[in-house]
């Protein structure tokens, strides 16, 4: 087997390390917010006898009957945890940027003696973090090469196609177990104790096929435009000759047919936008992004912590004042991507991402041309603080209109707050 990873199991020995994560309060205080709904941000599961069964009612999940599943041997699942917990959102803000890729998470709260999911492999790197209680779970290879790091996930498997597990173990709070895209894995909970846990998930559909996927059409349209040879017509015949049914005749014309589609594949390395194709990977990565959680130093200077507001019958402290002295920064490296599109030049930013996965469109501003080489420069000069002046537009104007356009959408911050609270 060529498995590029394996299982890992870290044993902690402290039942508080994950304390504040998250909580059995906390999920019960979301339940109470009255924003959780059945199906869309909670599951209610059992899996007995070989046979795995969701009992989700429809509309607004209410603590007494929630509460009444799990006293009748049904396990919780909460996804989109982070849209409640503002301790999980800051966890997993600070992931997707050291992994450059979506951070997601689901929490699962299972009654003793239970289990609530069969056997499966999913399409995502896991790590669980036992947070209360404790489980039994056990871990099996991948089956065969074609299951190895796979595009998607599996449906639910019986205890009959596992084998042997390649890890098993009881997960205590604090403890840590990470299992690859592939390996199946199934969690039950011990006849003593409740379990809860969270599973981080990232890496989902974030593979050299996924990027191919974005890269190969590209190529082939540039292919049409810049080569006839891509617009030559096909041989009038070769339906005759060519498909599986002719697959099996030795005909020189199959072998020039063949020939033909096979040099044209490679020529497409030669008109492949490989980096246009990672601005639009990238793109894609911004749109899934969670918001950043700002620091209350970058909350007081970025447009988040300006203290317009209603007083003495009015709005007062509206007018956001940048002159060319005035110093600014990007908030944070990565909350922006410039892509170069049939439409324009645009800036896709994440500072106003919903904290829900996708709930709302991706967020970006369409640019003159002529401000590409400020938005450069903004990124270059990053952890760095800039002038306004020095911005590379043509005209101080431009220059003051740039910077308050990109701190309004909180993608700037100053190095002194611009008004004071």
């Amino acid at each position: 087997r060529h498995w590029e990873r394996a299982p890992l199991l870290v044993r902690r020995g402290d039942p508080g390390y994950y304390a504040g994560l998250f909580s059995t309060a906390d999920f019960d205080a979301a339940l109470r917010g009255g924003e959780v709904h059945f199906g869309t941000h909670l599951d209610v599961t059992s899996y007995a006898e070989g046979v795995r069964e969701t009992h989700n009612p429809s509309g607004r999940a209410l603590p007494a009957v929630v509460w009444d599943f799990y006293q009748n041997g049904c396990s919780l699942r909460l996804l989109c945890p982070q849209a409640f917990s503002s301790t999980v959102w800051h966890f997993l803000s600070i992931l997707q940027e050291q992994f450059g890729s979506m951070a997601g998470a689901n929490t699962y709260l299972t009654p003793p003696g239970t289990q609530g999911f069969a056997p499966h492999y999913d399409d995502i790197e896991a790590f669980v973090l036992q947070l209360e209680g404790k489980k039994h779970w056990r871990v099996y290879s991948p089956r065969t090469d074609a299951e190895a790091l796979p595009q998607f996930s599996s449906a639910n498997l019986t205890q009959a196609e596992l084998g042997e597990p390649v890890l098993e173990t009881v997960l205590e709070a604090g403890d840590l177990l990470y299992f690859p895209r592939g390996f199946i894995h199934q969690g039950d909970c011990l006849p003593d104790a409740h379990s809860l846990h969270i599973t981080v998930s990232s890496y989902q559909r974030n593979s050299w096929g996924d990027f191919l996927e974005k890269l190969l059409p590209a190529a082939l349209q540039m292919a049409l435009e810049e080569d006839v040879e891509y617009r030559r017509g096909l041989p009038m015949d070769y339906l005759r000759y060519m498909g599986v049914a002719n697959s099996d005749t030795v005909d020189a014309r199959r072998t020039a047919f063949v020939e033909k589609v096979q040099s044209l594949i490679k020529k497409l390395v030669d008109y492949a936008p490989i980096d246009a194709a990672v601005d639009q990977r990238a793109k894609s990565f911004l749109h899934d992004c969670l918001p950043p959680v700002l620091t209350q130093s970058e909350k007081a200077q970025s447009v988040f912590g300006f203290p317009a507001r209603w007083q003495d019958g009015g709005p007062c402290n509206v007018d956001i004042l940048i002159t060319k002295d005035t110093e600014v920064r990007l908030l944070r490296h990565g909350i922006v991507r410039l892509c170069n599109e049939e439409a324009g030049v645009m800036l896709y930013y994440t500072t106003e991402n919903s904290r829900v996965y996708h709930k709302e469109e991706p967020k970006f501003l369409e640019l003159d041309p002529e401000y590409t080489d400020s938005i450069e420069f903004l990124l270059s000069s990053y952890p760095n603080h800039v002038s306004v002046d020095n911005l590379p537009c043509e005209t101080l104007e431009e220059r003051i209109s740039l910077a308050t356009l990109l701190f309004e959408k909180g993608i700037l911050t100053t190095k002194k707050p611009l008004a004071q609270v």
